[in-house]
């Protein structure tokens, strides 16, 4: 799907993005557009695409700031692949987490194919954003995808000193 960049919903996707609230967009932008008919029809058929983009993720995450009990949000993450025969890390995507600390829509279910994995995670750039030192600067899970038709969900619980994860459902 395209749009275009001078449009209302283009301009509403580039701040659902840059705030992190792709998984909560369509509630935030049922908030902002107007209810006339025609733009109702606009903003279903838009809000309908953000979702299943974010669905149809088969890997997503949800990081926990366990040490204040809030969800860690605007962690800046990134998710690489093993090039096998080189033994180098390739980048595939960056993300944000958004206000609840989960953030999907990380690999798309074509590109997700089996092999070894990284999630990052930018810790220390957290606890800084917050005025607070910690002990991990990063945080780094690496997994690996036998069957890439599984949905996969991996949880960082974290606080400044310590940290956890486990493949949820």
């Amino acid at each position: 799907m395209t749009f275009d960049p001078n449009s209302v919903c283009h301009a509403c996707w580039v701040k659902c993005l840059s705030s992190g609230r792709v998984q909560s967009g369509y509630n935030w932008l049922h908030k902002f557009w107007d209810l006339n008919e025609l733009a109702a029809a606009e903003r279903h058929r838009w809000t309908e695409w953000i979702m299943t983009a974010a669905e149809s993720s088969p890997l997503t995450t949800h990081v926990l700031n366990t040490g204040d009990g809030v969800p860690a949000a605007r962690m800046a993450l990134s998710l690489h692949r093993l090039d096998s025969s080189m033994m180098i890390w390739n980048m595939l995507s960056v993300g944000t987490t958004n206000g609840d600390g989960r953030c999907s829509g990380l690999i798309s279910r074509a590109a997700f194919t089996p092999g070894m994995y990284k999630l990052r995670f930018e810790t220390g750039s957290y606890w800084e954003s917050l005025g607070q030192n910690c002990f991990y600067p990063y945080v780094e899970v690496v997994f690996n995808i036998n069957d890439p038709e599984q949905r996969f969900h991996l949880p960082l619980l974290m606080s400044r000193f310590s940290y956890s994860t486990y493949r949820g459902s």
